[in-house]
């Protein structure tokens, strides 16, 4: 059945209606951006061009950095190009590859998430199996399992919302194209649509959550029996807790936005909410884990020295 709708393209509203915030929006924004893009950038960098990262942890690591670097990359830079134009349109076909990007990215972090804390698990809980368990191949084929998983969920939520019929209003309240406010403005029946919202994005968000809690559970219970000096357990629950902060700040607002009936939820506080979840979180997660790791913060030196006196050569 071919697409059916009347709307070729829709209007961004973006995060505020109110003009004279747009400018200092931009600038906050923008830093933001270039943040997320030095922070991320920095850790692929590491990972890639320093031999004594090249393990499992920092490997997934290196994936999570390309991960929110993309991820932002989605939403951020219409963002910014909105705040100071007065042309907010986006195609309908832009608006449906940015909800696909965005879901595919989204839930490729999530269970991204999940089998990093996997990785916590075995290399603390399982030291001597560790190497066999958490083997090259093992790590390469989680991690593609983890991209196409993701891919494969986005296109279910992409080709379901593009056919759905639009013949009204084509006014997003949102600052990028996300499903809820896209059935907000979809005319006719739009039930399974909220059923693959709430049962599907409601699986791929709550099982890498539980699985991820599960891990950290486990080991903070081994460690509380097995570990006998305190300041060991101490680090060690402190990087678990960092750690499953990020899980926290990513995970909650995305179940509080995808699992409510669409009918009950408020733009206003779907928008506040959103930007946690695609923008303060990869702030964060270059900060959290790599500030307290101190093999990164090495490497990141070592890289530093060896190619700044390049760069004043060059």
């Amino acid at each position: 059945m071919p697409n059916q709708t009347s709307v070729t393209e829709f209007l961004l509203l973006g995060v505020t209606d109110i003009q004279e915030l747009q400018p200092l929006l931009f600038v906050l924004f923008l830093t933001i951006y270039l943040v997320i893009m030095a922070g991320n950038g920095a850790i692929l960098m590491v990972v890639i061009s320093e031999p004594r990262l090249h393990s499992p942890m920092y490997f997934f690591l290196g994936n999570l950095s390309c991960l929110d670097i993309c991820y932002s990359t989605v939403t951020l830079p219409k963002m910014l190009g909105n705040f100071l134009s007065s042309h907010k349109e986006i195609s309908f076909w832009g608006c449906i590859s940015q909800l696909h990007f965005f879901h595919f990215l989204g839930s490729t972090e999530a269970l991204l998430l999940a089998v990093m804390a996997f990785d916590r698990f075995v290399a603390i809980c399982k030291p001597l199996r560790y190497t066999l368990i958490m083997n090259p191949w093992v790590c390469a084929q989680m991690a593609v399992t983890v991209w196409i998983t993701g891919f494969l969920y986005a296109l279910l939520h992409s080709v379901m919302t593009s056919r759905l019929y639009f013949c009204g209003s084509n006014y997003i309240h949102h600052f990028f194209c996300d499903i809820k406010p896209l059935l907000k403005l979809a005319c006719g029946n739009i039930e399974l649509n909220q059923w693959l919202l709430s049962i599907v994005t409601g699986t791929i968000a709550m099982g890498p959550f539980f699985l991820t809690l599960l891990s950290y559970g486990y080991i903070i219970t081994h460690l509380s029996f097995k570990t006998h000096s305190c300041s060991m357990l101490h680090k060690a629950l402190s990087t678990c807790a960092s750690h499953f902060m990020v899980v926290v700040l990513f995970f909650a607002p995305v179940v509080f936005t995808y699992i409510r009936p669409t009918s009950g939820s408020s733009m206003d506080q779907d928008r506040i909410i959103a930007i946690m979840y695609s923008v303060v979180t990869p702030v964060l997660n270059p900060l959290i884990y790599t500030l307290r790791n101190k093999q990164v913060k090495g490497a990141l030196r070592r890289v530093i020295r060896r190619r700044v006196p390049l760069w004043l050569s060059g």
